[in-house]
This record gives structure tokens, C-alpha cells and sequence, in this order.
């Protein structure tokens, strides 16, 4: 059987982010099921209905962005944490990939949430704010195990890699419970 294709969406857009780290990390860490690839996020126009519809085509980026979310099995998400939530950016990709109305690219697909912050909380206010967005999209989301991450620069060598086995197999047994949590939802929908 062929992986399931993952699309990662990262909240933060700088290029050496701790939650990209952290999403690379987690991709080598990955079983031979899943097939992880990052989908970027920063060159999406921020949402505007006035840009699409009544005759006009939508934005080439927002057709590419949802042709490429719609051709996956599931999504993983990485988010810091702003101000108690997500990042623009990643709210924004959200709201493109659920328009128009009836039409999103999100529904029915089995995601999961990793936060990764400097701070002690791990981005909790973050996760869970857009935890409430996966519950109105209708993505199966993966209760357990959570994935806050705080202190997340105390856990990365300079290289960018986990620097000590624990976090590497916390890390393992999260990204093993997604595969697992992916091939649960397909065996589902298969009916």
C-alpha cells in the first residue's frame, strides 16, 4: 500500500523557526506510511472575497495552495503561539482552504497539532484555538498524545536537531500515533 501523503503547514514563516525545526524533526522520524510534505504558506494574499467570485478567478497561489491540501490524506500542523493564538498567516491559509463556502479542501481529513513555543506553556493558547477551527472544518483531530512543546530551543543543538533521546522518542511515539490515527480515518471512510 502506497504512504498516505501529509501535507505540514507551518504557522510560522521565518525559515529557521523553531516549529520548522521541530516539523523537519518530525518528519525524519516519520514511518515508511506516511509521506510528509511541507506545504508553504507565505505566498498566499491574505483572504478577500473580493478576489474571487462574481467572475473573477481566484488568486493562482490560493489555486495551488487548495489543489495541493485537497490531493492529501491528512494534515499536520505546526503552530507558535502570538498573542494566546495563531499566527495570521496560518489563520489565513485556514480560511483559503475553506472558501468558498462548501467547497473546503479541509473537511473529512485527519490532522493533528504540534505547538512549539520558547515559552513554558508550549503554545497551549495556540493549540487550542486552532483546535476549535479543526472541530468547525470536520478534520478528524488527534486527542492523544498532545504535542506543546515549551522550551523548545533548549531541546534543538545548534544544528537544529534534537539534542537528547527523549525529546526524539516523545517525538516518535506522536508522529507514530498520527500514522496510525491517518490509517484509522482512511479505514474508516473506505466504508
Amino acid at each position: 500500500m502506497p504512504p498516505k501523503k501529509i501535507a505540514v503547514v507551518i504557522g510560522s514563516l521565518r525559515q529557521q523557526s523553531l516549529n520548522r525545526q521541530f516539523a523537519h524533526e518530525i518528519i525524519a522520524l516519520a514511518p515508511a506510511s506516511l509521506s510528509l510534505d511541507i506545504v508553504e504558506i507565505d505566498g498566499l494574499a491574505l483572504f478577500n472575497e473580493d478576489l474571487e467570485g462574481n467572475g473573477t478567478s481566484a488568486p493562482e497561489a490560493w489555486t495551488r495552495f487548495r489543489q495541493n491540501i485537497a490531493s492529501k490524506d491528512g494534515v499536520l500542523f505546526f503552530t507558535p503561539e502570538y498573542n494566546r493564538s495563531v499566527p495570521a498567516a496560518l489563520k489565513n491559509a485556514i480560511d483559503i482552504g475553506s472558501r468558498p463556502y462548501g467547497e473546503s479542501v479541509w473537511a473529512g481529513k485527519p490532522a493533528a497539532i504540534v505547538s512549539v513555543s520558547p515559552g513554558a506553556t508550549g503554545g497551549f493558547g495556540a493549540n487550542h484555538h486552532l483546535r476549535q477551527s479543526m472541530v468547525f472544518l470536520d478534520m478528524p483531530l488527534l486527542q492523544q498524545p498532545e504535542a506543546y512543546i515549551g522550551g523548545a530551543q533548549k531541546l534543538l543543538g545548534p544544528d537544529g536537531k534534537f539534542n537528547n533521546e527523549f525529546t526524539t522518542q516523545l517525538m516518535k511515539k506522536f508522529i507514530d500515533a498520527f500514522a496510525a490515527w491517518v490509517e484509522l480515518h482512511a479505514a474508516t471512510s473506505r466504508g
